[in-house]
């Protein structure tokens, strides 16, 4: 991924206190791209991710738009601690449901928004599973939904070579 900012010293003590992130390459004034640019490994190994810096103009409109980077549960007092001491606008939690994990929420200076979260995937995932006894209904109704389609792609809403949605 890669973020356009205003202030790349800025960023990289961003990536580096917040993420543990390792600068592994700086352009200096030197621009094989489109502007200079720093190189970071956010993680270790093949799993690492990288994660690029580019002078710009950074100012982005703020949304829910964002990156989000799964953290520790034990590390997350220690990080919102970090992201307030480096004045970063740290942003209330959206409802969550129980089980699904806790989130840190913050914009960089050039409007980037963050989450660290704690949690998986495979534990939203479960905490979103419908209960056992709903199961298979669910499955009868998306089946259902398919061989009707099959049946009359012609009087279908969908384009035929796409998958039809199913009952969440």
């Amino acid at each position: 991924m890669t973020f356009i900012v205003r202030d790349l010293d800025r960023m990289e003590r961003i990536l580096t206190e917040v993420l543990g992130a390792v600068r592994v390459y700086d352009s200096g004034r030197d621009t094989f791209s489109l502007s200079e640019e720093r190189f970071f490994l956010v993680g270790e190994g093949d799993a690492a991710t990288w994660v690029a810096t580019m002078l710009g103009d950074g100012g982005l409109p703020r949304s829910y738009n964002h990156v989000a980077f799964q953290v520790e549960r034990a590390d997350l007092p220690a990080l919102r601690k970090t992201v307030t001491g480096l004045g970063l606008d740290v942003r209330p939690p959206r409802s969550r449901v129980d089980g699904e994990g806790e989130s840190v929420y913050f914009y960089d200076d050039d409007g980037h928004l963050f989450e660290l979260h704690a949690g998986s995937l495979r534990e939203r995932l479960a905490v979103y599973a419908p209960p056992a006894a709903e199961r298979p209904r669910r499955e009868a109704t998306n089946a259902c939904r398919k061989l009707a389609w099959v049946s009359d792609p012609a009087t279908s809403l969908a384009p035929h070579d796409e998958a039809q949605p199913t009952v969440p």
